[in-house]
Formats: C-alpha cells, sequence, structure tokens
C-alpha cells in the first residue's frame, strides 16, 4: 500500500518537513507536487521527479530530485519552489494570528502524468504552516508617533527586543514579527510610512521616531537588557544602517538587500542631514516580460563625495548582511562588500562568516555576518550557534574584493563576545 508521510504535519513556518513515500515498487517513478492558496486566492504550486530505490522508498531528506522546479537533494525544495499561477504574486501572509498556510501534497505515478490525461493522485496529505507559535501575544501600538504592533512570546520572560521593518512600499507586515516572537524574541513590527496616519510619501525619514520606537522597546518590562535588535530590509535596511550608526539602543543589526547611501528621501538625525544620492534612470533595464530592473541606475553616478553615504565607520554592535541577488532593485551584494571594507577601512575589527545558497529559479542568497569590536562590551541580544568548523574551511577571504563568500577572523581569538546572529527569514 503507498503510503505519503510528512513531520510534522503542522509546525511554524521556518520548521524543517520530512517527508516520505513508502509501498512503491522497486525504481518506480514519481512526481511529488505541493500546492498552496495564498489569502487572496492566488494558486502557488511545485513539482519535482524522484526515482524510489530498492526497496519502493522515496525519502527526500536523501534522495535527489531527479527533475521539476529543481535537482539535487533538497529537503525543502517543494515549499522554496513554490511559484504563483498569477505572475507577480508575491506570497506572505496577512492574518498571522488565526489561520496557517495549507499546503496541499500529493504523490503521483510519473508515467500515467505524461499522458496528460486527470489522473487521481496516489496519495495526498495537508500540512499546516504557522507564522504564530501558541501563546504569542499581538498588541496594537499607537504610542506617541510610534505605529506598529508588538508581539510578545509565551512564558514570564525576560526575552532580547528586536524592531522588524520592511521597505518603502509602506504599510506593515507582521509575518516576520510573529515568527520572531515565535522564537523568543519581543518584537515590534513597526511602520514608518503608508499606514495609518504616517504619510504615503514622506518628506524625509526622521530617525527620532525610530529612536522613539526603540526606547519603546526597551521600557517594555518583558525585554531583556540594554539594546534592541534590527531586522530590516530594502529601505528598512538603509534605516536599519543608519540606526545602527547613530542610536546607542542598537546593538544588533540584520540588514537584507539594503544600501550603504541614501536614496529617494534625505535621513535626518537631529541636526545631521544625509541627503539622497543622484541616480540615472536611463540606465534600467527592461526584461523579456516587461519588467524594470533598478539594478544599475545608481552604477553610472560615480559621486565623488561622501556626502550621500552613511559613515559606517561610526556604526556600532553586531551585523549581519543577507544578500538575494535575483533582486533587481539595488546591487546589495557589492553594497554590503562596501560596508564591510568601510568597517576595515577605518580600523573596525570584525569577525562573522557568509553562507551562500541557491535556491529557487537560481536564486542566490548570501548572508554575511560582522561585528565592530567597539561593540564588544555591548550584549547582543541575538544569539545563535556560532558557524561550524566545516563552513570555515569552506568560504573564502574577502579582503581582497574577488568572492563575496567570505569568512572574516577576529582579531582577537579570545573575544568570547563574537558575532551570533538568529535564523532570520526576509
Amino acid at each position: 500500500m503507498i503510503q505519503l508521510t510528512a513531520t510534522p504535519l503542522s509546525a511554524l513556518i521556518d520548521e524543517p518537513v520530512y517527508i516520505r513515500a513508502t509501498g512503491l515498487t522497486p525504481f518506480q517513478e514519481v512526481t511529488f507536487q505541493a500546492t498552496l492558496k495564498d489569502e487572496m486566492g492566488v494558486l502557488f504550486y511545485s513539482e519535482a521527479h524522484y526515482m524510489a530505490n530498492e526497496v519502493g522508498e522515496v525519502d527526500l531528506e536523501h534522495d535527489s530530485a531527479l527533475g521539476g522546479d529543481y535537482v539535487g537533494v533538497h529537503p525543502m525544495g517543494l515549499f522554496w519552489s513554490l511559484k504563483p499561477t498569477k505572475i507577480l504574486t508575491r506570497l506572505l501572509k496577512r492574518d498571522v494570528m488565526n489561520s496557517p498556510f495549507q499546503v496541499q501534497l500529493k504523490l503521483y505515478d510519473l508515467l500515467s502524468l505524461k499522458d496528460n490525461s486527470p489522473k487521481s493522485p496516489k496519495a495526498s496529505l495537508t500540512l499546516e504552516r504557522w507564522y504564530v507559535a501558541p501563546g504569542v501575544t499581538r498588541i496594537q501600538v499607537r504610542e506617541g508617533r510610534i505605529r506598529g504592533v508588538l508581539f510578545l512570546p509565551p512564558g514570564e520572560g525576560r526575552f532580547p527586543g528586536v524592531i522588524d521593518m520592511f521597505g518603502g512600499i509602506g504599510g506593515l507586515f507582521e509575518f516576520r514579527a510573529s515568527l520572531l516572537a515565535s522564537r523568543g524574541f519581543v518584537s515590534l513590527a513597526l511602520a514608518y510610512c503608508g499606514y495609518e496616519d504616517l504619510p504615503s510619501l514622506p518628506e524625509k525619514i526622521d530617525l527620532e521616531y525610530f529612536e522613539e520606537a526603540a526606547n519603546y522597546l526597551l521600557r517594555h518590562p518583558k525585554v531583556l537588557g540594554q539594546g534592541i535588535g534590527v531586522v530590516s530590509i530594502c529601505r528598512g535596511a538603509q534605516i536599519g544602517l543608519s540606526m545602527a550608526i547613530h542610536l546607542k539602543q542598537v546593538v544588533a543589526t540584520v540588514l537584507i538587500n539594503g544600501p550603504n547611501f541614501v536614496f529617494d528621501t534625505p535621513v535626518v538625525y537631529r541636526d545631521q542631514v544625509y541627503p539622497p544620492r543622484p541616480y540615472e534612470m536611463g540606465l534600467q533595464s527592461i526584461t523579456a516580460l516587461g519588467l524594470i530592473e533598478l539594478y544599475g541606475i545608481f552604477e553610472g553616478t560615480r559621486v565623488a563625495t561622501s556626502l550621500y553615504f552613511l559613515p559606517v565607520e561610526k556604526a556600532q554592535g553586531h551585523f549581519l548582511f543577507i544578500v538575494g541577488e535575483d533582486d533587481k532593485s539595488i546591487n546589495s551584494k557589492e553594497y554590503a562588500k562596501k560596508i564591510l571594507s568601510g568597517l576595515a577601512a577605518f580600523g573596525a575589527g570584525y569577525s562573522g562568516w557568509a553562507v551562500q545558497q541557491l535556491g529557487s529559479r537560481g536564486l542566490t542568497v548570501v548572508a554575511l555576518a560582522a561585528a565592530a569590536t567597539a561593540a564588544a562590551a555591548v550584549p547582543c541580544p541575538i544569539r545563535a550557534p556560532q558557524a561550524p568548523e566545516s563552513q570555515h574551511r569552506r568560504v573564502k577571504n574577502m579582503a581582497d574584493d574577488t568572492d563575496i563568500e567570505v569568512m572574516l577572523e577576529a582579531p582577537d581569538k579570545k573575544d568570547e563576545n563574537k558575532l551570533s546572529s538568529t535564523n532570520v527569514r526576509p
């Protein structure tokens, strides 16, 4: 009897799922198919082809996909390769508290699929993928100027605090903050434009607003320590880097696909003003699908002044840079390298590693980590195991600017406050 199993059937979205098929004929060719409907009714799907072993089993943890949306051993490939039937649809969870994503997993005989006639699956099941753990509390925040949502982990605490920000599209996205709270962080999903009474197109990015948010989080009785972390993407990462430079409350920063300069809107902190960097829209490109790529608009403007660039040499604390190279909005890989080079040029010691992972349709994700030694006395609120030695051996030095895959050693091997990072998904 053919059986399809997945463990666990209900779990947080970042937990791995172990998928197996048993009861097949030896060396039978099969297709695994995953489908998911988002809250707007858009269907996402993926599939991969496998061959059973001599006892009629397929184990996605160990067996290699022979085709479909990916090849090779990818235990979670059916999830990261999900793609929409409606082009340009982004998979994101809106209601994080009341419902999970439901993933339908089906097993088909590959040969029977090739005749294009309707077929029933040999086996099927439904998985639940949650963005919030039981016991997490959601609190709407309207405190002074601050607008957002606070997520509290279950239990007495105290817990490390994190501010979570997305890009300049505006609004408020909660799914990452709710997941962070599920992993033991007091997380503030912070809006800064296009939400409630916040302006859709602010004339400036006022860092005092974010300082107010940091102080609000630090005052919370469930928040641990003297500093907070920031998780940020795109324009939010520009703000996150600015916060790390100017705000002593920020001791750990995750920057996802962010620049090392100001764009579009000036960044202001008290009497310090960073004007936006010039760009050339004529350097944009159009894809075969008619989509605009802004990747090159800053590359043609070689500015001689540092006026537009954020002074990374003043940044304090621990950093994790995450780069997805299929994002054609900005050259965030190069900008992450320049930030690290800037730290080195001004004599800041730092330590860390990089991990490169191939994902859906060739998406490359590169994570770099660094910590300024000036912040060695400041406890980092984001703690996790350091990179294993095997990982250290297969990454390259970045000092010669040859490759983004890097591992940077700390100047002082005895420093116990070397960088740690959390498993954060953009």
